[in-house]
C-alpha cells in the first residue's frame, strides 16, 4: 500500500498558520503514509529561494523515511508563443532532477488565452500544445524524470479528450495523472472514465465530491457547476458521491502499483478532514488488497 499526500491538501491550515512544510512531512508520516507530494509554484512558499527551499524539504523528507514520488506544477501551453512556458517548465524538470525525483506533473493548459479569436474548441487546442508537451517530455528524459498530466482544465479533462492528447503527442516518456474524481467536473462517471485511461497510468490523486443536480437550486457557499450546469462540492475522501471504492478497485484490479495520493480540497476543516480521508483510503486499499 503506497499512499502520500498532496501538500496542496495543507493549504488551508498553510494559510491560517496552522502548518508548516515540515509539519506537512510530519502529519504525513504520522497518519501512515509512505510519501508526500511536492505541489510547487514559481515562488518558494517562505519567499526564500526555490531551489534552496524544496531541495531541503526533500532532504528532510527522506531522513524521515517519507519518499517524494512526483513533483507537480502548473502550465499553460495554449499560447501565441509557447517557448517562454517551455523553457519554465524545464526549469521545474532540473530542480525535480536536483530533488531526485523522478515524476513531474505538469498542466496542459488553463483555457483560451485574451485576444484568441479562433474556435473555442478542444480541436483548436490539441495541435498547439501537443509539440510543446513532447519537447518537454524529451528534454525530461535527459534528465532521468517522467512527465504526465492530469485530467483537469475543463477543455482537457474528459477521458476521451486525455486519449486524444497523448496520441498526439506520442512519447513514451510522457504519462498520465488519474484523478478519480476530476472527471465529474465535465460530468463523466468518473469509474467508466478512470477505466479507459488504464495503461497509462502513472500517479494517482484521490479526491471526492459531493454532486446534485442542476435541476435544483445552487446549494451555495462551496459549490462549484460543472460544464453541464450541475453542482460539484469537494469533500472528505469516502464521504462524497465519488464512486471512489469502484475507481480504487478497478486501479488495483490493472495492476496498478503506485502511490495513491490525497488531493483534498474540500471546505471542512483542514487537518480533520485529512486525517479522516486518509483513514477511509487506507481503509479501503486494505480491504481492496487483501
Amino acid at each position: 500500500m503506497k499512499t502520500c499526500i498532496s501538500t496542496y491538501s495543507f493549504s488551508q491550515a498553510f494559510y491560517e498558520k496552522k502548518i508548516t512544510y515540515p509539519g506537512m512531512l510530519e502529519k504525513a508520516k504520522e497518519l501512515g503514509c509512505t510519501g508526500i507530494e511536492f505541489v510547487v509554484d514559481d515562488v518558494a512558499p517562505d519567499g526564500s529561494d526555490l531551489g534552496d527551499f524544496w531541495l531541503n524539504l526533500a532532504d528532510e523528507a527522506r531522513l524521515m523515511g517519507l519518499e517524494v514520488p512526483i513533483y507537480t506544477t502548473g502550465a499553460n501551453f495554449f499560447q501565441p508563443d509557447p517557448e517562454e512556458e517551455i523553457a519554465r517548465v524545464k526549469r521545474h524538470i532540473d530542480l525535480a532532477a536536483a530533488c531526485g525525483i523522478k515524476l513531474l506533473r505538469h498542466d496542459v493548459t488553463a483555457g483560451f488565452y485574451p485576444g484568441y479569436d479562433g474556435p473555442r474548441t478542444f480541436d483548436a487546442v490539441l495541435p498547439v500544445v501537443a509539440p510543446a508537451i513532447r519537447e518537454v517530455a524529451e528534454y525530461a528524459a535527459s534528465k532521468g524524470v517522467t512527465t504526465c498530466s492530469e485530467n483537469h482544465g475543463r477543455i482537457v479533462q474528459d477521458a476521451e479528450r486525455m486519449l486524444a492528447v497523448f496520441a498526439a503527442v506520442g512519447h513514451p516518456n510522457y504519462r498520465y495523472l488519474c484523478d478519480i474524481g476530476n472527471f465529474g467536473g465535465v460530468d463523466e462517471d468518473c469509474a467508466v472514465s478512470v477505466s479507459k485511461l488504464l495503461p497509462l497510468v502513472a500517479h494517482v490523486h484521490v479526491k471526492d465530491a459531493f454532486w446534485r443536480s442542476g435541476m435544483r437550486p445552487n446549494p451555495g457557499r462551496g459549490w462549484n457547476r460543472t460544464r453541464a450546469g450541475n453542482y460539484r462540492r469537494a469533500t472528505i475522501f469516502g464521504q462524497g458521491d465519488v464512486p471512489t471504492y469502484q475507481c480504487l478497485q478497478i486501479l488495483h484490479d490493472s495492476g496498478y502499483d503506485g502511490y495513491y495520493s490525497l488531493e483534498f480540497e474540500g471546505i471542512e476543516d483542514n487537518l480533520m478532514a485529512i486525517e479522516i480521508s486518509m483513514e477511509n483510503l487506507r481503509r479501503m486499499l486494505g480491504e481492496i488488497e487483501k
